[in-house]
Order: structure tokens, then C-alpha cells, then sequence
């Protein structure tokens, strides 16, 4: 491939609850580019009260991944934009063999090769009892944790000063077992295969947000302090 672009452009992989998101937003102030995270997109498509829009909610909620197709197209249109140039950081795609099959291909329409592929390995226990404890603030958006990351004075949200917050109505304990079990049959499979393109780093997910932010920017070179 000629003219490639240059940049920092990774993908961030795991099982639900991770902590891809909350790494993916601190990678994002360190390096200045883009998050993409598609489950942010999708929610808000499936809020949109639309036949497509009300049937995504549905499988949402049940913890059930939206189809290849989907996520393909909202996924392509966005790395095509400008802003994408430089670098983004992919959080929650490829979630299966045939995205991450695709994926190759609409990088190389973009003149793009990854940097790297992360995974963060963190154990099922744990998991649980991270997202059946996380919050976010109504208002900025702002995420919490009942026992990880409370707000500094109670009931009032760090960022913007808002006093309502919410649980992800998929937050349950049902929901998210069912999450693990999807994630093991449908995206476990894309470890091997970028592993075997020689682009998979992993790191281990149980430490501190800062100590796994930490490990990341090793593993990406990002650190001077080493």
C-alpha cells in the first residue's frame, strides 16, 4: 500500500466492562484524536423512535449485538471524515469475524494500517462488578462508579455540577452475563486474527485507571518517562 497515511490508528478490544471506553477517552487527551466508540453511536440511533431505531433498543437491551450491516455502514461513513485523518481509536468494532474482515478492507480504501490492536484482559468477577456499580451524569455525560470512582462530594456530578444520574438500562446482572457469552462466540474469534497480522498487544485490565493507562502508552510509546 502506498501514501499511507500517518498517524495513530488503533482499535481497542475486550470483553464488556474492560474498560476500553474509559481508556479509549484518556488515550483521546493524550493524543488529540478521535474516539469513535460505537456503542455510543448505536444508543443513539436506538433512541430515535423509528421502526429500526425501536427494534435496535430491543436488542440493546437484551444484550444483543446490532447486525454486521449496521455497524459496517455507520462505521465506514465515519472514518472517511475529515477529523479521522490523522488518527482515531476504535472502541468497540470490530466486535466480529466478518467486521474485522472488513475493516481491512475499508482501511485500505483510506490509505490507513493500524498501529495496533489492544486488549485488555480482565477476569468475568471483576467485570461484573464493574458495570453492575458504573453511573453517568444526565447532563455531560460524565461516567461514576458506586465504589470505583465516586463523585468528589456526593450526589453532584465532578464536571458540570448536575445532580441527576443514570444507569444504562443494560447494566443488569442477566444482561451483561448474556454480554460475556456474545462476546466469547462472536468477538473472541477477531483476537487470533489480528494476532496473526502481528498487531495484537495485550494488557492487563485490573489494575488502576491510571496504572492500565499507563501500560497502554508503554505497549504504544507513548510514555517518556520510561
Amino acid at each position: 500500500m502506498s501514501n499511507l497515511k500517518q498517524g495513530l490508528f488503533v482499535v481497542f478490544t475486550g470483553a464488556p466492562g474492560c474498560g476500553k471506553g474509559t481508556q479509549a477517552r484518556i488515550l483521546k487527551e493524550r493524543t488529540h484524536i478521535c474516539h469513535l466508540s460505537t456503542g455510543e453511536m448505536l444508543r443513539q440511533f436506538a433512541e430515535k423512535d423509528t421502526p429500526l431505531g425501536r427494534s435496535l433498543k430491543a436488542a440493546l437491551e437484551r444484550g444483543e449485538f446490532a447486525s454486521d450491516a449496521m455497524i459496517i455502514e455507520m462505521v465506514k461513513n465515519r472514518i472517511a471524515e475529515p477529523d479521522c485523518a490523522n488518527g482515531f481509536i476504535l472502541d468497540g468494532f470490530p466486535r466480529t469475524l466478518p467486521q474485522a474482515e472488513v475493516l481491512e478492507d475499508m482501511l485500505a480504501e483510506q490509505n490507513v494500517k493500524l498501529s495496533a490492536v489492544l486488549e485488555i484482559q480482565v477476569p468475568d468477577e471483576i467485570i461484573m462488578e464493574r458495570i453492575l456499580g458504573r453511573y453517568a451524569c444526565m447532563q455531560c455525560g460524565a461516567g461514576y462508579h458506586d465504589k470505583f470512582q465516586k463523585t468528589k462530594i456526593y450526589g453532584v456530578c465532578d464536571v458540570c455540577g448536575g445532580t441527576e444520574f443514570a444507569r444504562r438500562q443494560d447494566d443488569n446482572r442477566g444482561t451483561v452475563q448474556n454480554r460475556l457469552v456474545n462476546y466469547r462466540l462472536l468477538t473472541y474469534p477477531t483476537i487470533p486474527f489480528f494476532e496473526a497480522r502481528g498487531l495484537l498487544k495485550t494488557v492487563d485490565g485490573t489494575g488502576t485507571i491510571d496504572a492500565v493507562s499507563r501500560k497502554i502508552e508503554d505497549v504504544l510509546g507513548l510514555r517518556d518517562d520510561v
